[in-house]
Protein backbone atom coordinates (compact mmCIF):
# COMPACT_ATOMS: atom_id res chain seq x y z
CA UNK A 1 0.00 0.00 0.00
CA UNK A 2 1.26 3.43 -0.95
CA UNK A 3 3.05 5.29 1.84
CA UNK A 4 1.73 8.78 1.08
CA UNK A 5 -1.76 9.50 -0.22
CA UNK A 6 -2.55 9.83 -3.89
CA UNK A 7 -3.90 13.08 -5.23
CA UNK A 8 -7.27 12.17 -6.73
CA UNK A 9 -8.82 14.07 -9.61
CA UNK A 10 -11.79 15.33 -7.62
CA UNK A 11 -11.23 17.99 -5.03
CA UNK A 12 -8.26 19.63 -6.72
CA UNK A 13 -9.55 22.23 -9.19
CA UNK A 14 -6.13 23.94 -9.15
CA UNK A 15 -4.68 20.80 -10.78
CA UNK A 16 -7.41 20.34 -13.39
CA UNK A 17 -5.29 21.62 -16.30
CA UNK A 18 -2.26 19.53 -15.36
CA UNK A 19 -4.38 16.42 -14.81
CA UNK A 20 -5.98 16.96 -18.22
CA UNK A 21 -2.54 17.23 -19.80
CA UNK A 22 -1.38 14.04 -18.07
CA UNK A 23 -4.46 12.13 -19.15
CA UNK A 24 -4.35 13.35 -22.75
CA UNK A 25 -0.75 12.22 -23.12
CA UNK A 26 -1.30 8.89 -21.42
CA UNK A 27 -4.28 7.29 -23.13
CA UNK A 28 -6.79 9.07 -20.91
CA UNK A 29 -5.44 7.49 -17.73
CA UNK A 30 -4.15 9.08 -14.55
CA UNK A 31 -1.67 6.46 -13.39
CA UNK A 32 -0.79 6.03 -9.74
CA UNK A 33 2.71 7.40 -10.31
CA UNK A 34 1.16 10.68 -11.46
CA UNK A 35 -1.38 10.67 -8.63
CA UNK A 36 1.61 10.66 -6.31
CA UNK A 37 3.76 13.11 -8.26
CA UNK A 38 0.89 15.63 -8.24
CA UNK A 39 1.92 16.51 -4.68
CA UNK A 40 4.58 18.54 -6.51
CA UNK A 41 3.04 19.93 -9.72
CA UNK A 42 6.26 21.51 -11.05
CA UNK A 43 8.14 18.23 -10.60
CA UNK A 44 5.28 16.39 -12.32
CA UNK A 45 5.65 18.64 -15.37
CA UNK A 46 9.41 18.09 -15.45
CA UNK A 47 8.99 14.32 -14.98
CA UNK A 48 6.53 14.15 -17.88
CA UNK A 49 8.84 16.18 -20.09
CA UNK A 50 11.77 13.93 -19.33
CA UNK A 51 9.78 10.74 -19.94
CA UNK A 52 8.26 12.07 -23.15
CA UNK A 53 11.68 13.14 -24.44
CA UNK A 54 13.39 9.82 -23.72
CA UNK A 55 10.54 7.71 -25.06
CA UNK A 56 9.38 9.78 -28.02
CA UNK A 57 12.15 12.10 -29.21
CA UNK A 58 15.19 9.88 -29.52
CA UNK A 59 16.69 7.81 -32.31
CA UNK A 60 17.15 4.72 -30.12
CA UNK A 61 15.02 1.93 -31.53
CA UNK A 62 11.90 0.91 -29.62
CA UNK A 63 12.92 -2.70 -29.13
CA UNK A 64 16.21 -1.76 -27.45
CA UNK A 65 14.43 0.88 -25.39
CA UNK A 66 11.90 -1.64 -24.07
CA UNK A 67 14.56 -4.27 -23.40
CA UNK A 68 16.46 -1.77 -21.25
CA UNK A 69 13.31 -0.69 -19.40
CA UNK A 70 12.21 -4.27 -18.76
CA UNK A 71 15.68 -5.29 -17.62
CA UNK A 72 16.06 -2.30 -15.29
CA UNK A 73 12.62 -3.06 -13.83
CA UNK A 74 13.63 -6.69 -13.38
CA UNK A 75 16.96 -5.89 -11.71
CA UNK A 76 15.27 -3.32 -9.44
CA UNK A 77 12.40 -5.72 -8.65
CA UNK A 78 9.93 -3.04 -9.74
CA UNK A 79 6.68 -4.86 -10.45
CA UNK A 80 4.98 -1.53 -11.18
CA UNK A 81 7.30 -0.75 -14.11
CA UNK A 82 7.11 -4.32 -15.39
CA UNK A 83 3.34 -4.17 -15.44
CA UNK A 84 3.37 -0.81 -17.25
CA UNK A 85 5.57 -2.19 -20.04
CA UNK A 86 4.84 -5.92 -20.31
CA UNK A 87 2.97 -6.79 -22.38
CA UNK A 88 1.24 -3.61 -23.57
CA UNK A 89 4.18 -1.40 -24.60
CA UNK A 90 6.75 -4.16 -25.18
CA UNK A 91 4.59 -5.93 -27.75
CA UNK A 92 4.06 -2.73 -29.72
CA UNK A 93 7.84 -2.33 -29.94
CA UNK A 94 8.37 -5.73 -31.54
CA UNK A 95 9.05 -7.91 -28.52
CA UNK A 96 7.16 -11.13 -27.93
CA UNK A 97 6.16 -12.46 -24.52
CA UNK A 98 8.95 -15.01 -24.96
CA UNK A 99 11.42 -12.15 -25.53
CA UNK A 100 10.21 -10.39 -22.38
CA UNK A 101 10.68 -13.58 -20.38
CA UNK A 102 14.14 -14.05 -21.89
CA UNK A 103 15.14 -10.52 -20.86
CA UNK A 104 14.19 -11.38 -17.28
CA UNK A 105 16.00 -14.75 -17.38
CA UNK A 106 19.19 -13.55 -19.09
CA UNK A 107 21.89 -14.89 -19.36
CA UNK A 108 20.18 -18.29 -19.41
CA UNK A 109 17.94 -17.28 -22.34
CA UNK A 110 19.34 -18.35 -25.67
CA UNK A 111 17.25 -16.84 -28.46
CA UNK A 112 18.15 -13.17 -27.99
CA UNK A 113 20.35 -11.36 -30.52
CA UNK A 114 23.84 -10.11 -29.72
CA UNK A 115 22.40 -6.58 -29.87
CA UNK A 116 19.72 -7.50 -27.31
CA UNK A 117 22.34 -9.10 -25.07
CA UNK A 118 24.56 -6.02 -25.31
CA UNK A 119 21.63 -3.88 -24.12
CA UNK A 120 20.87 -6.26 -21.25
CA UNK A 121 24.51 -6.50 -20.15
CA UNK A 122 24.90 -2.73 -20.26
CA UNK A 123 21.62 -2.18 -18.39
CA UNK A 124 22.75 -4.62 -15.71
CA UNK A 125 26.11 -2.89 -15.29
CA UNK A 126 24.63 0.61 -15.15
CA UNK A 127 21.88 -0.47 -12.76
CA UNK A 128 23.87 -2.69 -10.44
CA UNK A 129 27.36 -1.21 -10.51
CA UNK A 130 27.12 2.28 -12.05
CA UNK A 131 30.71 1.81 -13.27
CA UNK A 132 30.76 -0.10 -16.55
CA UNK A 133 33.69 -2.25 -17.63
CA UNK A 134 35.14 -1.52 -21.06
CA UNK A 135 34.29 -5.07 -22.19
CA UNK A 136 30.59 -4.49 -21.46
CA UNK A 137 30.60 -1.04 -23.08
CA UNK A 138 32.46 -2.24 -26.16
CA UNK A 139 29.66 -4.74 -26.92
CA UNK A 140 27.39 -1.76 -27.65
CA UNK A 141 29.67 -0.20 -30.28
CA UNK A 142 28.84 -2.49 -33.24
CA UNK A 143 25.13 -1.87 -32.77
CA UNK A 144 24.72 1.75 -31.71
CA UNK A 145 25.94 5.23 -32.64
CA UNK A 146 27.33 7.61 -30.04
CA UNK A 147 23.94 9.33 -29.84
CA UNK A 148 22.13 6.03 -29.35
CA UNK A 149 24.54 4.98 -26.58
CA UNK A 150 23.96 8.31 -24.85
CA UNK A 151 20.19 7.92 -25.19
CA UNK A 152 20.35 4.32 -23.92
CA UNK A 153 22.40 5.43 -20.92
CA UNK A 154 19.96 8.25 -20.13
CA UNK A 155 17.02 5.86 -20.50
CA UNK A 156 18.55 3.38 -18.07
CA UNK A 157 19.26 6.17 -15.59
CA UNK A 158 15.70 7.48 -15.86
CA UNK A 159 14.14 4.08 -15.30
CA UNK A 160 16.45 3.48 -12.36
CA UNK A 161 15.15 6.80 -11.04
CA UNK A 162 11.61 5.49 -11.52
CA UNK A 163 12.36 2.46 -9.38
CA UNK A 164 13.93 4.64 -6.71
CA UNK A 165 10.67 6.59 -6.45
CA UNK A 166 8.16 3.78 -6.98
CA UNK A 167 9.64 1.19 -4.64
CA UNK A 168 10.37 3.26 -1.48
CA UNK A 169 6.94 4.91 -1.69
CA UNK A 170 5.25 1.57 -2.48
CA UNK A 171 3.15 2.85 -5.35
CA UNK A 172 0.33 0.40 -5.98
CA UNK A 173 0.07 -1.57 -9.20
CA UNK A 174 -2.56 -0.26 -11.56
CA UNK A 175 -5.77 -2.30 -11.63
CA UNK A 176 -6.17 -4.54 -14.66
Amino acid sequence: MVRIPYIEESGHPELEGLIGKIKSGRSGNLLNIYKLLLHSPEVTVAWMGLIDAIRSHTVLDGRSREIAIIRAANVNRSAYEMKQHVPRIALTMGLTLEDCDAVARWPSASHLTTKDEAVIGYTDAVTRDVHVDDAVFDKLRPHFSAREILELTLLIGIYNMHARVIEPLKIDLEPD
